[in-house]
């Protein structure tokens, strides 16, 4: 019998191989191509939401009743929210009592159990292991040293990594984020308190390597940094299907591992695509490190470069940003942003309506198709967005010899679906050297 998640597995009485391990393997890529309620309510689900707000909050947030929300998921994917979340908490427990030596008090919390009880009766069900006998059948370990956590985060190769720290490298703003050598790090903002995160690859995983203010936030703190990574992508799959175009498929070939990056936080990303408008991305930089340093958040984490988090949404709707260098009219923008997600009309976030975030967005004053488009695409993890009036598009799409219009780039686009977001990387990797500038 074929289960669609390892929840419906489990409800069955299955449990996952002890060898092969699937339940180890990276997130799947269906739940962030599909914008529908299930996919929408799956990215929330990953990203904690049932843990933190129960599945009262995560009806809410997709505007459906509880009732109406397990009978769909029920009925695709076998299993309920709360099964669903289960599973993931119960991942998320073998990973931490298998691969570090934190008191089972501190993984129960960390997994996002409510007690130490369900933590116990879960890992037995799930597992047919109490967590000591999972512990000791564990084969390795993750180090533990002043207060940081080290884990592995899978992806499915290949994963170009010098292209990705060249994109994030070019975008680290001083005091939250910056890469040396082949060591991204950065502060992360998350629900209980803030963190720090240092993201290497290492054979064949991404060695994450966590300081969180809480443990609780273990969870988050992950998803934040697979989805920047783009770590849950089958870039086999995009392959595929870009290159069956004859034009684009010499270049995709040439950079099978080239991933969409994500956001750890919508508000940062939209924001810094606000300021990013009309000028160079350096100038940008500078711009974004105004705000941070007049209006972010000192974190308690000590560290000696990485101080700051990103502004929080509240702070820049009624912050002066007369000062900040920009025209009255961009000011107006990033306030009419800010205050949107403030007040909770405007979600920028995975679990977001991709449709209608961007309708919400090209509203607000100031805000284009262009900066919509990009931002749902990295905000909100996109893999199907494409961007046709991007001058480093129409430059890369003249070279291929598709066309120049941004109506002829979009009607030769639609064969690259679901994945035009990896397409537009891959357009914008063929400027060379220029691959890091483009916004």
């Amino acid at each position: 019998d074929f289960y669609p998640t390892a929840a419906a597995a489990q409800l069955a009485g299955y449990r996952a191989c002890k060898r092969c391990r699937p339940d180890a393997s990276p997130g799947s890529p269906e739940w962030n191509v599909r914008g529908d309620l299930v996919g929408r309510a799956m990215r929330l689900i990953a990203d904690g939401t049932v843990d933190r707000d129960g599945v009262a909050g995560l009806a809410r947030r997709l505007a459906v009743s509880e009732r109406h929300l397990h009978r769909l998921l029920l009925s695709e994917l076998g299993a309920g929210p709360l099964a669903i979340a289960r599973a993931q908490r119960a991942q998320t427990a073998r990973v931490l009592i298998e691969t570090t030596d934190l008191p089972f008090t501190q993984v129960a919390f960390a997994a996002g159990f409510e007690s130490i009880r369900q933590f116990n009766d879960t890992v037995r069900e799930v597992f047919a292991l109490t967590p000591t006998a999972l512990r000791t059948a564990g084969r390795r370990r993750a180090d533990i040293a002043d207060g940081a956590l080290t884990l592995r985060l899978a992806y499915r190769p290949p994963l170009d990594w010098p292209a990705l720290s060249a994109w994030l490298r070019t975008r680290a703003l001083p005091g939250v984020a910056e890469v040396n050598g082949r060591v991204y790090r950065r502060t992360l903002r998350l629900p209980r308190g803030a963190g720090v995160v240092a993201l290497e690859p290492v054979d064949t995983h991404i060695q994450c390597t966590l300081r969180l203010e809480s443990m609780a936030d273990l969870t988050s703190a992950v998803r934040q940094c697979r989805r920047l990574l783009d770590l849950d992508a089958d870039p086999l799959s995009v392959v595929e299907v870009l290159s069956k175009d004859r034009r684009l498929s010499s270049i995709v070939k040439k950079r099978p591992g080239l991933r969409a990056p994500g956001a750890v936080d919508g508000t940062e990303l939209a924001i810094q695509a606000v300021l990013g408008q009309q000028v160079s991305l350096a100038a940008a930089r500078t711009l974004s490190s105004r705000l941070v340093t007049a209006h972010g958040d000192v974190i308690k984490i000590a560290d000696p470069t990485l101080t700051h988090l990103f502004p929080h949404a509240a702070s820049i709707a009624d912050a002066d940003l007369a000062r900040l260098g920009v025209p009255a009219t961009r000011r107006a923008t990033l306030r009419a942003v800010a205050r949107a997600v403030a007040d909770g009309t405007l979600a920028l976030d995975p679990g977001a309506d991709r449709t209608e975030t961007y309708q919400q967005l090209v509203r607000l004053p100031g805000i284009g198709e262009w900066t919509a488009g990009y931002i749902v695409m990295r905000a909100l993890g996109d893999p199907d967005t494409f961007l046709p009036s991007d001058l480093g598009i129409k430059k890369a799409v003249a070279r291929l010899g598709i066309g120049s219009n941004a109506r002829a780039i979009s009607d030769h686009a639609a064969a690259w679906r679901p994945w035009r977001s990896y397409a537009t990387h891959q357009l914008w990797a063929t400027l060379a050297d220029t691959y890091k500038e483009v916004s």
